[in-house]
C-alpha cells in the first residue's frame, strides 16, 4: 500500500474555491491563507486571451503576406520566360523581400532586394539605397522589377536612367503598376496616395499611355503590355497592368559593356 502524501493525522486545508493554493490556473478571485486580499484576477484572464488573439492575428497576417509575394513571383517567372538559372535579377523597392526570396527559390537566379529601410523581413541579398541611385554595377543585372513601387518614386527620370545603366546588354524591364482609369480607381489610387505621402512623398500615378511616354522618352521601348486583374488585392481593388521593356541601346552604359 501507498502513504498517503498528507498524514491522516493531520486533517488538509478545507478546499476554498477562492483560496491562493487552490486556486491553480483557474483566473478568478483571489483570496489568501487567511482569506483576506481579494484579487480581480479576469483582467489578467482577458489580457492573456487578447495577447494570444493579437500573435494568431500576426501570425494569419505573416501567412497571407507570404503567400501574396509567392503569387506575385510565380506570376514574374511567367513573364520573364528569358531569365534563366544563374540570371541576376534587381527588385526594386522590395519591401518585405519576400517575392525576391521566392523568385530565387523558383529560377535559381541570383535576386537582389534594394528599398528605402535598413533591413527587410525575408534573408534575402539585401541593399538599402536613396530612392534614386542603385547600390548595384554598372551593365551587372539581366532584369529589373518594379512591382507596384515605381509611382512612389520622386524622380522617375534619374531612376529610369539608373536602370538602363545597371541593366546588360538584352536585359529586360518588368513593371507592374495601378492605373487610374476609372472614377474608382482613381479614387483608390487617391487613398493610397494619402496614406504613403508622408513616408515616400507623393505618388505620381499614370494612364497607361502616360507611362509608355515617359518610359519611351527615358530610352526604354515596350515590347509588351497586358491588363491585370484588379481583384489580385481585394483590399485595394485597381485597375492593374504589366509592362515589359529592353532599353533601347542607344546611350545606356550597361548597354555598352
Amino acid at each position: 500500500m501507498f502513504e498517503p502524501l498528507v498524514p491522516v493525522s493531520q486533517p488538509s486545508v478545507p478546499f476554498h474555491p477562492y483560496r491562493s493554493d487552490h486556486v491553480g490556473s483557474t483566473s478568478g478571485i483571489f483570496v489568501d491563507a487567511d482569506g483576506d486580499s481579494i484579487r480581480d484576477f479576469a483582467v489578467g484572464g482577458q489580457s492573456g486571451v487578447l495577447q494570444g488573439l493579437g500573435r494568431r492575428w500576426r501570425r494569419e497576417r505573416r501567412r497571407r503576406k507570404v503567400g501574396r509575394s509567392y503569387d506575385m513571383a510565380l506570376e514574374i517567372t511567367r513573364s520573364l520566360p528569358r531569365i534563366l538559372p544563374g540570371s541576376r535579377v534587381l527588385d526594386v523597392g522590395c519591401g518585405n523581400g519576400y517575392i525576391a526570396h521566392h523568385l530565387s527559390a523558383m529560377i535559381a537566379a541570383s535576386v537582389i532586394g534594394i528599398d528605402l529601410d535598413e533591413t527587410t523581413e525575408a534573408l534575402i541579398d539585401y541593399r538599402s539605397f536613396d530612392g534614386t541611385h542603385f547600390p548595384i554595377e554598372t551593365g551587372s543585372v539581366d532584369a529589373v522589377l518594379f512591382c507596384y513601387v515605381l509611382h512612389h518614386a520622386q524622380n522617375l527620370g534619374t531612376l529610369l536612367s539608373d536602370v538602363r545603366r545597371v541593366l546588360r546588354a538584352g536585359g529586360q524591364v518588368a513593371v507592374y503598376e495601378d492605373i487610374p482609369e476609372t472614377g474608382w480607381d482613381r479614387t483608390v489610387c487617391s487613398i493610397h496616395n494619402r496614406m504613403w505621402r508622408s513616408r515616400t512623398g507623393p505618388c505620381s500615378f499614370q494612364t497607361e499611355a502616360g507611362w509608355q511616354r515617359l518610359f519611351e522618352s527615358a530610352g526604354f521601348q515596350v515590347i509588351n503590355t497586358r491588363s491585370l486583374s484588379r481583384w489580385r488585392n481585394l483590399a485595394h481593388p485597381v485597375s492593374r497592368r504589366l509592362f515589359m521593356m529592353e532599353s533601347d541601346g542607344a546611350d545606356g552604359e550597361g548597354a555598352r559593356e
